[in-house]
């Protein structure tokens, strides 16, 4: 009897070391200093602690009320210059794009402040003038972001319909060191946004939701991978619809991120 019962329990903890082994080999990393924590994250979670954004609400509310302001001249590299800044557009109603572009902002810094990403706001508020585009621009640079997005809503032809994101052409000495990465932000985004808000791609502009720019500041200044977003077209009035819409916000909001997650993986 002592020697059947010496061989169970023999048993038994053999079995039982062979369970934590099998367990071990399927959590790779799980011997490390932090437990294993990370290999419990699935790939492409909500995970983005680490990571910087710079969001960019194009606009700004008081723009249009100080025209000696954003019409002043400022640099965009190799010796041109651009306006500070411009008015944006509305929509039929009234709603101005400045507002509609803060609103998203906020919405979409939560989501990512949740991710535990650092996020660096252009602007907080729709009280203001600017900032102008080289500023817009150094602030994301200064921040070192892994991304940066200009959120945005167009004014197109009324008949015109859809978003589309814009990526910086190559620009020697300006763009080349980030146009690869940018342009894999925009296709990022294009595809996310599309998935999680439903609407089309931009049958006026652009090909295939994507548009690529040589002309715009907030662009040819970034050294950080950086894109504009026209999430749809304040003068159509079936996107007026969605983008007046504060629950649709919310959607246009989690496009924008899950598109961010997807690029810093």
């Amino acid at each position: 009897m002592p020697e059947r019962l010496a061989t169970r329990t023999a048993l038994a903890v053999s079995l039982a070391v062979l369970a934590a082994a099998l367990l071990a080999a399927a959590m790779p990393g799980a011997d490390r200093a932090d437990g294993g924590a990370r290999a419990l994250v699935a790939p492409g979670g909500d995970d983005l602690s680490g990571h910087v954004v710079t969001i960019d609400p194009g606009h700004n509310g008081r723009n249009g009320a100080n025209p000696d302001q954003i019409n002043q001249q400022v640099p965009i590299g190799n010796g041109e210059t651009k306006e500070c800044d411009t008015t944006g557009t509305e929509t039929g109603s009234g709603y101005s794009e400045a507002a509609y572009n803060l609103d998203v902002a906020l919405k979409l810094k939560r989501l990512l402040r949740e991710a535990g990403a650092k996020v660096v706001m252009t602007r907080d508020d729709n009280r203001g003038v600017g900032p102008c585009i080289d500023q817009r621009a150094e602030i994301g640079n200064e921040a070192k972001s892994d991304a940066a997005v200009s959120i945005h809503a167009d004014g197109g032809p009324p008949s015109g319909r859809g978003y589309h994101v814009i990526h910086p052409t190559k620009i020697k000495g300006l763009t080349d060191d980030i146009y690869g990465a940018s342009k894999r932000l925009a296709v990022d985004l294009r595809d996310a946004f599309g998935n999680v808000t439903g609407l089309p791609r931009s049958n006026y502009i652009g090909q295939n939701g994507l548009d690529e720019r040589s002309d715009l500041g907030g662009l040819r200044l970034s050294d950080v991978p950086k894109v504009f977003i026209e999430t749809g077209n304040m003068r159509n009035g079936a996107d007026a619809r969605k983008l007046e819409s504060r629950s649709f916000r919310k959607k246009i909001a989690k496009g924008i991120f899950e598109g961010l997650k997807r690029f810093l993986g």
